[in-house]
């Protein structure tokens, strides 16, 4: 065999195994959202696994746009992973509710047609979502998922014989203890993959209790791609839309903050133009999610993480992490067997993940100047009233039709009182720590610490 033949399989050979390695570090994040989305959503196994399919299929395509770049339209070129964000999860869980799932995937195409038309503004003016705004919203995304894990522990039957049972409870107190005694003693790689290694325990010690559904398995194929549109024609509710719009900006909040990081590891200058083409990727993943009952993607922090452990900096191994996703998304029997996971080993691995993500929201929020300003009274005023629905669920039941998801939504009420109270307050230029003048640079709502989401 020549030389260049063997060079060239073997240097592929290496960019297989770091992908994969991207792709264990991202896996459980990715998929716990349309494991967590299907459950509130009354969805059954099999329909789950349809999403879990088409969330990989979405992810894959997204992150080897991220990585290979598409001319001077899409993708950042840089070895970035993408995958579906927590931030979408109540919004949706919310619209369903209210409007159906068809109008979910609506609002979520609209929305991702919005994200490639202000992409570029978005990255000029990315000012306006400093500390004090994206520390608000992250807390705030934790805090409201945080019931969701609860209630997939619990089960969302309360009438159901199993009900808060014993039982269950005990076996996602095993996946919390999993996954920390993996964080305590594991190392280097296998420390990031906590989450998953918690998932596969649990499930693991769950199935001689009958507690693992494989019914899906048996009738899903070996090969296959989701129908588009498999609910139906979209709806666009105008609130709906509007709701997912501001996701959508949120999003590139996170997106941004993690591309300057990749762009510092790995030395790339990183201009308005290529920040536009990256956060254009996030755009695209809600065209295509929408079409493909997928979901909104961002970029992922724990691969940063990676990287950075790595030392692995080329963006060639992201392109090859987005092609395995691809052929995971293709293969329903595998989206069938995680969507056959028992709910409290979901709910146990979620309820970790969704904590953390409150408190990177809460470091965040550190890096605010709260002496001498309101700074403390906008963050008071923006997680008290998100948050107020969690506890209160019909607080704005007496509104007109679809005002709920909106206010009733902590991610979209808090992002819009944090951005308009910081513009309030403290205007454009003030040059404090937190306010619209402060670092650019925003933490990522989704934590590199041992694989968690």
């Amino acid at each position: 065999m020549p030389a260049k033949a063997t060079a060239a399989r073997s240097g592929f050979g290496r960019l297989a195994v770091l992908g994969l390695q991207h792709v264990l570090v991202m896996y459980t994040g990715c998929v716990t959202v349309p494991l967590v989305f299907g459950a509130a959503a009354g969805l059954d196994a099999a329909t789950i696994g349809v999403l879990i399919n088409a969330d990989l299929l979405v992810a894959g395509v997204v992150t080897m746009i991220q990585g290979a770049g598409v001319g001077r339209i899409l993708g950042v070129r840089m070895p970035v992973m993408a995958g579906a964000a927590f931030t979408a999860v109540t919004p949706m869980i919310l619209i369903a509710g209210e409007y159906g799932i068809q109008a979910v995937y609506g609002s979520m195409l609209a929305a991702g047609v919005f994200g490639l038309l202000v992409a570029y503004p978005f990255a000029k003016a990315v000012r306006f979502f400093p500390p004090l705004v994206s520390g608000v919203v992250i807390t705030v995304v934790g805090l409201a998922l945080i019931g969701v894990g609860v209630n997939l522990v619990v089960g969302n039957d309360p009438k159901a014989a199993d009900h808060a049972a014993p039982s269950r409870l005990a076996l996602a107190a095993f996946v919390v203890v999993v996954i920390l005694l993996v964080a305590r003693f594991g190392r280097g790689f296998l420390a990031q993959t906590g989450v998953l290694l918690g998932l596969l325990a649990g499930t693991a010690v769950a199935v001689p209790f009958g507690l693992v559904d494989l019914s899906a398995v048996r009738t899903a194929d070996w090969f296959g791609v989701s129908a588009p549109f498999h609910f139906g024609a979209p709806q666009f509710p105008a609130v709906a839309v509007l709701s997912m719009c501001v996701v959508m900006l949120v999003l590139f909040a996170e997106s941004t903050a993690d591309l300057i990081a990749v762009a510092e590891l790995t030395g790339k200058k990183l201009t308005t133009a290529d920040m536009a083409r990256g956060l254009a990727a996030d755009g695209l993943s809600g065209v295509l999610g929408g079409v493909m009952n997928a979901f909104l993607d961002t970029v992922f922090a724990q691969n940063v993480g990676l990287v950075t452990m790595t030392k692995v900096r080329s963006r060639h191994v992201a392109t090859v992490a987005g092609g395995l996703l691809v052929v995971l998304g293709l293969i329903p029997k595998l989206g069938a067997l995680v969507a056959g996971l028992p709910q409290p080993v979901v709910g146990a691995a979620g309820l970790v993940m969704f904590a953390t993500v409150a408190t990177v929201g809460i470091n965040t929020l550190r890096k605010v100047d709260f002496d001498g300003t309101h700074n403390l009274l906008i963050v008071a005023v923006s997680i008290g009233v998100g948050m107020a629905p969690e506890v209160a669920p019909d607080l704005y039941s007496r509104f007109p039709e679809g005002v709920g998801i909106v206010l009733g939504s902590p991610v979209t009420s808090a992002t819009l009182l944090a951005f308009g109270l910081n513009l309030a307050f403290n205007g454009v230029g003030t040059g404090r720590p937190g306010t619209a003048r402060g670092p650019e640079r925003v933490e990522p709502v989704e934590a590199a610490v041992h694989g968690v989401r």
